[in-house]
């Protein structure tokens, strides 16, 4: 009989691998510009416009249409609204935050002599570029008892496919002669019992290293010693098969998601004008990532044959990382009224470090004999490097003078060209987000008008899934409302903005691969200070 005890080990490990998945090429690739509150009330079509801090991080030319030096920060409300559907089971949550959305500053320096070149900018600002807090649970009888893919067994079930290899410690000694996850010899060794070798999770992680054996291998060996694998044949030397002490029939689920943090940009813009019509900018960018993930399930079945019939499972993610990338942007006055405007945004190069920690506890109903466990992990990855795709931005404007505008904007990323970096660490993952993602297109309207200081503005938006498939996340829709007064010097801006979007977001990437469908509302106030230096 296994004996088991609680234990909570720290692994440098060892799966740069399987740690990474589509979900993170598609996070950090993504940018949703908060900025300012006369930007937001365009919805962000400001590619041939400018003259404002978060249009100089859509295209960099924009500071050069600043007739003077121009400073802002704003503060931002965003409310958070999702609603799930989980076969017979719904759920909502309704969150809130506040922070900083934005801020900087452009210095105009106009030319004293003759040249064409009328004056040049130079500024910083930042701009949140994404929000990552998010919550949503899913809650419901999963009735999809396809080859046991709809309980959590699965998941550990699946890594039971392993490579024969043996095991040493960081000193060279040999820890079991012959070592497979599926081999039952190797399994029955009593140094391989948490109680006799505690360490044993950490040696399979450290001689993995980088290696997906090694990942797999831990989650196989977890799920082996907390009951919800067993070996088809206890007594054969060469087993290699694993049967689930769970019987097939319906599960209970209650599955919860957290996630905290955001992505950031800092841009060092430098732009100027030649002559009347050509305004011409670069940024400078500094990209930096703060993120947190948890992510909690309880599964319960009551089916006649389960040995297994509670699990809890708890997986949390911690990511930080940094990056650059550089813009290039250009607007032309076709009239005093037509204005065009195109931008190029180059690969974000990324250097990321995680932190992943398990908990996992299974109840043993069916025998008063096996004990309950409570087994824990945490897990430090070695840096990987990630590239995300270009982007090229096309602009139009018609201005009608001092009354008033109308702006367009449409920008184009293909998502697939998302590179995890070594390639040769990454070959996998990296043709399976050639093949799972595609070319998105953003569409951004916004208008403007003017009445004494008065400034009363709207905006909508579109931009496509990321998706081939069109669901995993699906097509978002926006609108925005806001208004501004002009007290000379200063302004002061004020906006609402909401999008939507439906999500078919899976449990797990390997085993319970089923969908909860989330209906996600998003809704935020911002409020700007703007003001001439």
């Amino acid at each position: 009989m296994k004996k088991l005890q609680l234990f909570c080990i720290a692994l440098l490990s060892a799966s740069t691998i399987y740690a990474q998945d589509i979900s993170d090429a598609l996070r950090y690739s993504q940018d949703n510009i908060q900025g300012t509150a006369r930007f937001r009330a365009l919805s962000g079509a400001f590619g041939a416009l400018g003259g404002d801090m978060s249009a100089v991080n859509i295209n960099p030319a924009g500071s050069a249409v600043f007739s003077q030096s121009h400073a802002s920060f704003s503060l931002g409300n965003s409310e958070m609204n999702n609603d799930t559907q989980y076969f017979n089971g719904t759920g909502s949550v309704n969150d809130s935050n506040f922070d900083l959305a934005q801020a900087g500053a452009s210095f105009v320096f106009r030319s004293t002599s003759n040249s064409p070149w009328k004056k040049f900018t130079v500024g910083v600002a930042y701009d949140r570029t994404n929000n990552f807090d998010d919550s949503w649970f899913a809650v419901g009888t999963n009735t999809n008892s396809n080859n046991f893919n709809n309980t959590i067994g699965s998941y550990f079930f699946d890594f039971t496919e392993g490579t024969q290899r043996s095991v040493f410690t960081p000193t060279g000694q040999e820890l079991v002669d012959y070592f497979d996850i599926r081999d039952q010899t190797a399994l029955n060794d009593p140094e391989l019992y948490f109680d006799q070798n505690p360490g044993l999770y950490y040696e399979l992680g450290y001689q993995f290293l980088g290696d997906l054996e090694g990942f797999q291998a831990q989650q196989a060996f977890l799920g082996y010693q907390s009951f919800i694998l067993d070996p088809e044949n206890p007594d054969a030397d060469d087993n290699t098969n694993y049967l689930l002490n769970v019987a097939e029939g319906n599960f209970n689920h209650d599955y919860t998601y957290t996630s905290t943090g955001y992505n950031g940009k800092i841009a060092v813009n430098i732009g100027a004008q030649y002559g009347d019509d050509l305004f011409l900018g670069a940024n400078f960018n500094s990209h930096f990532i703060d993120y947190d993930r948890s992510t909690l399930l309880f599964e319960n079945n009551n089916n006649t044959g389960s040995t297994i019939t509670s699990v809890e499972f708890e997986n949390n993610l911690s990511t930080r990382g940094s990056g650059f990338s550089f813009q290039l942007g250009g607007i032309l006055k076709l009239s005093n009224e037509f204005r065009i405007g195109l931008t190029y945004d180059s690969p974000t190069w990324y250097t990321i470090e995680e932190e992943t920690s398990q908990f996992l506890d299974t109840s043993e109903l069916a025998s008063t004999d096996l004990p309950s466990i409570n087994p824990q992990t945490t897990n430090i990855y070695p840096s990987y490097r990630l590239q995300t795709p270009s982007k090229i931005t096309g602009s139009a404007a018609y201005v009608f003078g001092k009354q008033g505008l109308i702006s367009f904007d449409y920008s184009s990323k293909n998502y697939g060209a998302t590179k995890f970096r070594p390639d040769n660490d990454f070959t996998g993952l990296n043709a399976d987000v050639s093949d799972i993602l595609t070319t998105a297109a953003t569409y951004r309207l916004g208008g403007e008008y003017k009445h004494k200081q008065f400034s009363f503005r709207g905006g909508y938006r579109f931009e496509e899934s990321p998706y081939v498939n069109g669901v995993t996340v699906g097509d978002l829709t926006g609108f925005s409302l806001g208004f501004g007064y002009n007290f000379g010097n200063t302004k002061l801006d004020l906006t609402y903005d909401q999008w939507k979007r439906t999500d078919e977001t899976s449990l797990y990437n390997i085993g319970l691969i089923d969908t909860a469908t989330i209906d996600r509302q998003n809704s935020n106030i911002t409020l700007t200070l703007g003001f001439n230096i």
